[in-house]
């Protein structure tokens, strides 16, 4: 008979592993997904490293260098009125570095300086020496000045049109949008990715976000200076924001209602309106549209649409009399949306594809119906798309600096996101946003929690 192996039990290590385990799989099923990413290329840093430079030079041309005076045995001396009359920042490379993000070398600068010199000394032959001297006390003293205007500029400055990017702000007066960074940025040799929560929330309800069940969009082109990937969830709750804010209804009332679709709907129930008193007869007319649940975006290789449901109810609207109710149907619709970009703003174009209405009460009230089909079409493509597309056209913000705009933008279709790639331009130089969103006390480098100069120049 064979003895039985008892089982040995798992050890304190074994447990603590399977407990990571337990604790790291649930922290991915939690994490949040993005609805927007943005992947800048390597093929925009020489544009932005060339706007960087020209800012870097303007700075470093308004340094003020203190007089330098003093004596070296029966060397006197008295160097003041020192100017920079000419900067070069020839040799520069701005890329992207794993684990760093983005990396600015500067090899071989050469500053131009014009200054006043006083000098006295006592014996002949000493020109080697005196620009020996001269050279190292400006090395000096450009040391001493300029690293705190470097560090000055890239932390104080730059941070100043960093916070240019709008990261959870108002659209319009009903919603607005969260750009939140959900995970450190990415770099790689070639590119620097970006994820960002995407969301749009109604401004009355500011805690307020939609779930994001939606594919995670991917960006794998790298031919364009950026590129900006966004999935279904970004415009759902765009269109549910809306929704919430009370956003998607519609009240045409008296002469607000086209003259022929009134003369249709009137004679479409004539049979209920000759039943009526005479005063309600010659009642105004009101027709409401009234969406009944958020609509959904669909991202296809072959096109965006959005599906709408909405009510639509007739009735007549005698004065100082409760409206009496003609009619009630179903309306569904849907749209065809061609995004673009335009500057920093994504903006879309509506168009209406497919339109049908029908009775929630009887399939022979909606055979009823059909001769309504066409005048409340033509209403929608006159009255109500021309209202959306100039909300919609206004577009919102990409989270960008300002004075950076996309140009030649091209828009692509995927399952469930799109991507747009596009160039960057600058509208504004950096030295004009900055001096408009400098802070106030960061006008003098000095002042600012700059490191030693002799620590900077190391």
């Amino acid at each position: 008979m064979t003895p039985a192996i008892p089982t040995p039990s798992p050890g304190p290590l074994a447990m603590a592993l399977f407990g990571a385990l337990i604790l790291a799989l649930l922290a991915g099923a939690h994490a949040e997904l993005p609805g927007c990413k943005i992947r800048i290329t390597s093929k925009a840093l020489e544009l932005v490293k060339q706007e960087g430079l020209r800012f870097l030079e303007q700075e470093l041309e308004t340094v003020t260098i203190p007089d330098l005076r003093g004596s070296e045995g029966h060397f006197f001396y008295n160097i003041s009125e020192v100017k920079v009359t000419e900067l070069q920042l020839t040799f520069s490379e701005l890329h992207f570095q794993p684990d760093q993000e983005l990396v600015l070398q500067i090899n071989n600068a050469s500053w131009g300086l014009r200054f006043r010199r006083q000098l006295l000394y006592w014996f002949l032959k000493v020109y080697e020496f005196l620009s020996t001297f001269i050279t190292s006390g400006m090395r000096f003293l450009l040391n001493q000045q300029i690293c705190p205007v470097l560090y000055h500029a890239g932390t104080v400055l730059l941070n100043s049109l960093l916070d240019t990017v709008p990261v959870r702000s108002a659209v319009d007066e009903l919603v607005g949008i969260d750009y939140s960074l959900l995970k450190d940025p990415v770099a790689s040799t070639s590119n620097l990715d970006m994820e960002f929560r995407g969301a749009f929330y109604p401004l009355t309800e500011a805690n307020w976000s939609l779930s994001n069940r939606a594919v995670e969009p991917q960006l794998q082109e790298e031919e364009r200076m950026v590129y900006v990937a966004f999935s279904e969830f970004f415009f759902d709750s765009a269109m549910e924001s809306y929704f919430r804010a009370g956003a998607l209804k519609l009240s045409l009332v008296g002469d607000k209602v086209p003259h022929d679709l009134d003369m249709v709907l009137r004679a479409s129930y004539f049979g209920s309106i000759v039943l009526m008193s005479p005063a309600v007869i010659d009642s105004p007319l009101k027709l409401e549209l009234r969406v009944m649940e958020p609509p959904r975006c669909t991202i296809k290789p072959s096109g965006t649409t959005v599906s709408v449901t909405a009510s639509v109810t007739i009735a007549l609207v005698p004065p100082n009399q409760p409206e009496v109710q003609l009619s009630s149907m179903i309306m569904d619709a849907r749209l065809s949306a061609k995004m673009a970009l335009r500057g920093k703003a994504l903006r879309t174009q509506l168009d209406l594809r497919r339109f049908r209405i029908y009775s929630n009460q009887s399939a022979l009230e909606s055979l009823a119906l059909i001769p309504l089909q066409t005048p409340l079409k033509t209403l929608l493509q006159i009255a109500v798309m021309p209202m959306l597309n100039e909300r919609t056209w206004r577009g919102v913000q990409i989270p960008l600096p300002e004075g950076i705009d996309f140009v030649r933008e091209v828009v692509t279709n995927h399952a469930g996101f799109l991507t747009i790639g596009a160039d960057l331009h600058f509208a504004k130089g950096l030295r004009e946003v900055i001096e408009k969103n400098r802070p106030a006390d960061t006008r003098d480098p000095r002042t600012s929690s700059a490191p030693p100069p002799s620590t900077a120049a190391v």
